[in-house]
């Protein structure tokens, strides 16, 4: 046995020098917390002399704590509810933009499907919407608000017409309603008074046209970043959920446009057969205006068309014989028929599918809550809220 051997230490857990400062020492560890904690009290001493000594904690479950939060969270509430409330016409044209931004799409859709590119299929639809607001404004404006100027014109001539008519002269006798009507018409003050005086019909006009001009940039704005605004939107998802949160809304997007596009079609149908027969039966003074009125009409639900019917029949009444008035309302009664259950079933297959009492419904509730255009918006809503609805709860229910 060499010197080397002869140094090392035999075996055994005894004859294994301590190495003196090791940190896994249970020693070393023991005597440094006894000098921590006989450091401690001289420390918190010294705190306790310069700033106090500190109190307990606040109690969670303490009646004032609890009433202070609560008081905290009413008042937040409240002034979120007031700045959404002073938001809501903002709020209001984002929206708007947005559906309209949807129903455009399926055109970028359908360029791209021809082989154009997706900026030079959104460029090509943005200037097409624009050169038709152009062409809108340019030609049809003027015409249309010449007619309407002779409708108002003619208006106490009609009813002149209508007070020949005996039932008519009789229920005029007795409640002068006609006779209040022609006095009003004939003032001239009813647009006025309608508004809120002279200064309030310029500053309707100014509103009506700052809102379209914010619509129509906002639109222009959705649809180039469509994509884009698509999904950032899906990125507030958790990245778990993101995937089946994307083909959720990309549902309900493609539904919102075939919606709006389909309503688009719909009642370009209803205005321009009602421009034909207009034409026909020798109302061709009257036809412009009359079909943008039927147009219009028509995209309401629900009761729109017979709107616009009503009132293209009753100025067909005024101003030719009974002939031709019997002839425009057999052809709406027709046409509606045929818009029913041919046009609006045909166009709207692909986009909106929920029975028809829930449209009666979402129609009534968003006429109550936003007027015309919340019962333009409540259909489409009411379809993506309902395929949410058979998506996500009922098939959870299903797998229970």
């Amino acid at each position: 046995m060499n010197a080397a051997a002869a140094d090392r230490p035999t075996g055994g857990p005894d004859s294994t020098p301590a190495r003196s400062g090791s940190p896994e020492d249970p020693a070393v560890d023991s005597e440094a917390a006894i000098d921590v904690e006989e450091q401690r009290p001289e420390e918190e001493s010294e705190r306790d002399k310069r700033f106090g000594k500190p109190g307990p904690p606040f109690d969670r479950n303490s009646p004032y704590l609890f009433g202070l939060l609560l008081g905290l969270g009413l008042l937040t509430a409240y002034a979120a509810g007031n700045l959404l409330t002073t938001m809501g016409s903002v709020i209001l044209q984002v929206v708007v933009s947005l559906f309209i931004a949807a129903g455009i799409n399926p055109m970028v859709v359908f360029l791209q499907k021809r082989g154009f590119p997706r900026p030079w299929a959104v460029l090509t639809v943005i200037l097409g919407v624009l050169g038709a607001l152009v062409l809108f404004f340019v030609a049809l404006v003027p015409v249309i608000s010449d007619q309407v100027a002779k409708i108002s014109a003619n208006v106490p001539d009609w009813i002149e017409e209508l007070q020949r008519n005996r039932r008519i002269q009789q229920l005029n006798e007795d409640y002068q309603i006609l006779d209040k009507v022609q006095e009003y018409v004939a003032s001239g003050d009813f647009v006025s008074s309608a508004f809120g005086g002279a200064l309030g019909v310029g500053l309707a006009v100014i509103n009506v046209l700052v809102t379209a001009f914010i619509v129509i940039v906002l639109t222009l704005y959705f649809i180039a970043a469509y994509d884009q605004t698509k999904n950032a939107l899906y990125r507030l998802a958790p990245a778990s959920r993101r995937d089946r949160v994307s083909k959720l809304g990309d549902r309900v997007f493609d539904g919102i446009g075939g919606y709006v596009s389909g309503a688009f079609i719909v009642a370009l149908c209803a205005g321009l057969s009602t421009l034909v027969l207009l034409f026909v039966i020798g109302m061709g003074e009257y036809a412009v205006a009359l079909a943008f009125v039927v147009m219009i009409t028509d995209v309401i639900p629900m009761i729109g068309a017979t709107i616009g019917a009503v009132i293209v029949c009753a100025i067909t009444f005024a101003t030719t014989d009974l002939k031709t008035g019997l002839i425009a309302v057999v052809f709406y009664i027709a046409y509606q028929q045929f818009e029913n259950y041919v046009v609006y079933p045909r166009v709207m297959s692909r986009s909106v599918d929920i029975p028809g009492v829930v449209t009666v419904i979402a129609a009534l509730i968003g006429a109550s809550l936003l007027g015309v255009v919340g019962a333009l918006l409540a259909i489409p809503t009411a379809a993506a809220v309902l395929m949410l609805v058979r998506e996500v709860y009922v098939r959870a229910q299903d797998e229970r």
